[in-house]
Order: C-alpha cells, then sequence, then structure tokens
C-alpha cells in the first residue's frame, strides 16, 4: 500500500473559493435542511444560490452576506433587496483559523417568518382598530358568557 492509497480525500473552503467549488456543501445544507433555500459565497468571490434541489444561481451574492463578510457576525435579518427581499434569513460567516471572515452562509429563517412578538404587535393593532379603546370582545360577548 503505498501513500496515495492511504490519503485522506480532502474539502477545503477559502477566502477565494469559487462557486463551484461551494456548491456541494450548499446542496447538502439545502438537504439537510429540509430544501429550504441556502446561499452561500467566499470572502473573494460571488457563490451560489441552491433551491428545490438545484444551483440556481452560480454568480450570487447578497446583501446580507456581503455584511456578514464586512462585520463578522450572524445576522438574522430581512434583506432590503435581492430574491429573499422582506423574507426573514440568518447569515453566518464561514471562519478561518484566525477568527476572520472568509465565506458567508445563509438560509431562510423559518422561525423568523413566526416571529411571536411581530404577530402579537400586530395582533394589538388589528383589535384596536376594530374594537377601538374598549376591550374587545365585550365581557357580555365572550365565549364563556354565552354558555
Amino acid at each position: 500500500m503505498n501513500s496515495m492509497d492511504t490519503a485522506m480525500d480532502q474539502y477545503i473552503v477559502s477566502a477565494s473559493s469559487s462557486a463551484r467549488d461551494l456548491a456541494p456543501i450548499v446542496v447538502c445544507i439545502h438537504d439537510l435542511l429540509g430544501r429550504l433555500p441556502v446561499t452561500a459565497r467566499s470572502r473573494d468571490h460571488p457563490g451560489v444560490r441552491v433551491e428545490d434541489g438545484k444551483v440556481v444561481d452560480e454568480g450570487y451574492t447578497g446583501p446580507i452576506l456581503e455584511e456578514v463578510l464586512e462585520e463578522n457576525a450572524t445576522l438574522r435579518v430581512r434583506p432590503p433587496s435581492g430574491p429573499y427581499k422582506g423574507i426573514p434569513v440568518v447569515v453566518a460567516p464561514v471562519r478561518d483559523e484566525e477568527g476572520r471572515a472568509i465565506g458567508a452562509i445563509g438560509i431562510v429563517d423559518v422561525t423568523g417568518i413566526f416571529d411571536l412578538a411581530g404577530f402579537m404587535e400586530q395582533n394589538t393593532v388589528i383589535r384596536r382598530q376594530v374594537c377601538g379603546e374598549d376591550p374587545c370582545p365585550l365581557p357580555s360577548e365572550s365565549p364563556a358568557a354565552k354558555r
């Protein structure tokens, strides 16, 4: 057995990884997350956008991927532009050994879609619009009062 037979396969992600370099990892993450949309890019090159089981863009970047690379911090936001405009996303940096951001990976944030605080705030606003300042429903209109 020579050294070629015992060499382990390697996969290296770097600041200069291309979209083609990132695609296998991003497709894997996409599959692991039940086919939620996933995006990624390296620091030096645009990356990929994966949806519905396939790479749909091999020159992808987005405002949040770029912001995460610049700030080197995970962000949970609604992008102001791009294909995910207004949809909650989570984007995290891929860091090197020194902790520098060399890439970023993002997913659609299904937990952000069901933001409980936002729902409660909207519910309060709607109730005020419908009922005014009085309790709504009135105590006499509650299901318990109708029994």
